[in-house]
């Protein structure tokens, strides 16, 4: 890994401090592709499109119910 400045380290101390949220979402989102990519076999293929159609399903509900959100 390459050395980065002190002003460089900072920065992206600063910014990890102040969106904890965005870097926890890249994290599992990352976490789940290599999951299905490298990891996963058929049957937790299988498991995984079941959820993410139950999920898909929970949030239109949920845009239906209250169309403000996105």
């Amino acid at each position: 890994m390459p050395n980065i400045s002190d002003a460089r380290a900072s920065a992206n101390k600063r910014w990890d401090d102040k969106n904890k949220d965005k870097k926890k979402l890249y994290r599992y989102r990352s976490y789940a592709r290599k999951y299905v990519r490298e990891l996963a076999d058929i049957d937790d293929l299988v498991e995984l499109t079941a959820m993410i159609e139950q999920r898909k399903i929970e949030i239109e509900s949920t845009k239906k119910a209250n169309p403000t959100i996105k």
